[in-house]
């Protein structure tokens, strides 16, 4: 009897409660897709060109940060079951006069919890699995990864994580849900419904003063931001942090006294429709949601910022390559002895690197010194270098050693070190790979080093993965987070309200009116947080741009089309789901 009635309950919550289910399953799935990096191209990829360690540091860190992610949608879960708890309470007195005991009770609700939990685990894992072999393609051609290395493939040990990690949020639930049962009383549970919020409405006129002063502190610590820029983190600072966080607490505070004056003034659109109900609905709301409002504008600005500046980086870096060294290969080698000449192109071809056959260009020199100690450079090597990769490239190593140019064949000079530069020929890893093999040993020298592109690609592009999937893990996050709570606060008060739109549907509003209306409420309490946010992320990225305009550029097109394609996924779905979910609510009270 109890498991037909679990899964009959758990079906009805499905439908009047779809929010608690797109919850869990954004979590699961989540979950899943950041623990399931070994299968990702580019981390595939990383491991087979030998940066193991960059890879488990990586992954590493994803994990500790799952550890964070974990509290959030433990949270999470618990916010959303005490809801779906807060509107069962009379039906959980019913069971209780009905004759059933408390721990009756209680099991009936941990069976529930058990049927959603399996059911969303199963609906999250599979998306995450999706999810993963898209977020897989994505990322390989945003490095430019060949889709050769691409594999459909499904992480195990991400599995297992994600499966205990819900089955210990579940288990919280459970003790949550049996804890409520036997501490609520049975009057509590039968009248929990009855307790509805109070339609305050507060002074019109201060709400304007206070919107306008809101509206001041922001324009203050926008310019201070813009002004100042993003780096310099002291006591004006804090101030500008703070001026913008209670600029955008009297922004929501008084949001709603002045839209309620703004439209009173256009008595054709106040006296329109419900648009009277639906202000003071919204103004009553406000008094008691403004602070959770602005705490989610925040979150929602932190989830943009992270989001367009993790996948706006890439090219940024891409740039920091080419810039760091403009040639394949950079080899640089001491003599043994002051006045020794070394050739390190015959010593590479003795070791199986042979740069006539394996490179498109290529030169080798010495850097001397002179008496004064001034580091110098031949003009026919000067030469020599700008006829292979031009002048920019050319003077660059001059300044980098603070060289100059001399005449002659080098008499009177000291070599100090001999350079081998080249550009690889035909396929770059066969060549990459047969030069690391020659540079492994080189003879007859008291030192050398070498560097190559593929290998500080190699590292920096670790480094991009690094801040693209953390930068994507956290912002999913805080949009989810954001997006969860306000769909609880609109379904709860949706919930609350559920007398105010019996009343109207006696006085002869039609369905489609009431239904309007509770989606303009649902449309506000979303989109005006997000307005806000997208205004503070605009000022923000504009000071960070500014800041990494010194090294490159932001890809802005790639950052603002993904950084839209999660709103309208995550924030939307939540947005229409809790628009459904009111409208049950409603007509199952009407």
């Amino acid at each position: 009897m109890f498991s037909k009635l679990a899964v009959k309950n758990v079906g009805r919550s499905f439908r009047d409660y779809g929010v608690y289910f797109l919850t869990v399953a954004f979590g699961v799935c989540l979950f899943y897709v950041f623990n399931a990096l070994e299968t990702q191209t580019v981390i595939r990829y990383l491991s087979s060109h030998q940066r193991q360690e960059l890879v488990g540091a990586i992954q590493q860190l994803i994990g500790v940060l799952s550890v964070f992610v974990w509290f959030v949608l433990a949270f999470l879960i618990l916010y959303a079951s005490g809801f779906l708890v807060r509107r069962r309470s009379r039906e959980m007195g019913t069971y209780l006069m009905l004759g059933m005991e408390r721990w009756q009770v209680a099991r009936l609700l941990l069976a529930e919890t058990a049927v959603t939990a399996l059911v969303a685990l199963a609906v999250g894992l599979a998306l995450g699995v999706v999810l993963s072999q898209a977020l897989s393609v994505f990322t390989a051609g945003l490095f430019a990864v060949p889709q050769t290395e691409f594999q459909f493939s499904v992480s195990l040990p991400a599995l297992l994580r994600t499966i205990l990690a819900f089955v210990g949020i579940f288990l919280l639930v459970m003790l949550y849900h049996a804890f409520t049962v036997s501490r609520r009383k049975l009057i509590d549970l039968l009248r929990a419904r009855r307790v509805n919020q109070e339609l305050k409405v507060r002074s019109l006129g201060m709400s304007v003063v206070l919107f306008l002063v809101g509206c001041a502190l922001l324009v203050v610590a926008y310019a201070m931001l813009l002004t100042r820029g993003l780096l310099r983190v002291d006591g004006l600072f804090w101030v500008m942090i703070g001026l913008g966080s209670l600029g955008t607490l009297l922004f929501f505070r008084a949001l709603s006294g002045f839209l309620l004056r703004l439209c009173q003034s256009n008595k054709k659109l106040y006296y329109k429709n419900l648009n009277m109900f639906i202000l003071r609905q919204f103004n009553a709301s406000i008094n008691t949601t403004y602070r959770s409002m602005t705490v989610i504008c925040l979150m929602l600005l932190l989830a943009i910022g992270i989001t367009a500046t993790s996948v706006g980086l890439n090219n940024t870096v891409s740039q920091m390559a080419d810039q760091t060294i403009f040639q394949d290969v950079e080899l640089v080698a001491w003599p043994e002895e002051e006045g020794d000449t070394l050739d390190l192109a015959a010593a590479l071809e003795a070791g199986g690197f042979d740069p006539e056959q394996q490179c498109s260009s290529w030169t080798t020199f010495p850097l001397y010194q002179n008496e004064a100690g001034e580091p110098c450079l031949l003009q026919q090597d000067y030469d020599a270098y700008v006829s292979a990769w031009g002048q920019e490239p050319a003077d660059a190593f001059l300044e980098s050693w603070g060289a100059r140019i001399v005449d002659g064949e080098g008499a009177g000079l000291t070599a100090l070190r001999w350079y081998f530069l080249a550009d690889y020929a035909g396929d770059p890893n066969e060549a990459e790979q047969l030069f690391l093999q020659a540079a492994g040993y080189i003879p007859d020298t008291g030192g050398y080093q070498y560097t190559t592109k593929q290998s500080i690609w190699m590292d920096l592009m670790g480094t991009k993965v690094l801040v693209l999937f953390i930068g994507l893990y956290l912002g999913v996050v805080f949009l989810v987070a954001s997006a969860a709570v306000l769909a609880l606060q609109q379904l709860s008060q949706a919930a609350d309200s559920a007398g105010r739109y019996q009343v109207l549907s006696r006085l002869g509003v039609s369905e489609k009116m009431r239904g309007r209306s509770v989606d303009i409420q649902v449309f506000l309490a979303f989109f005006l947080p997000l307005a806000l946010a997208l205004v503070h992320a605009v000022v923000g990225m504009t000071a960070a741009n500014a800041v990494i305009a010194e090294v490159g550029r932001v890809d802005a097109a790639a950052s603002s089309a993904v950084t839209a394609l999660l709103l309208v996924a995550v924030y939307g779905g939540y947005f229409l789901a809790t628009c459904w979910g009111s409208r049950r609510i409603l007509r199952a009270a009407a």
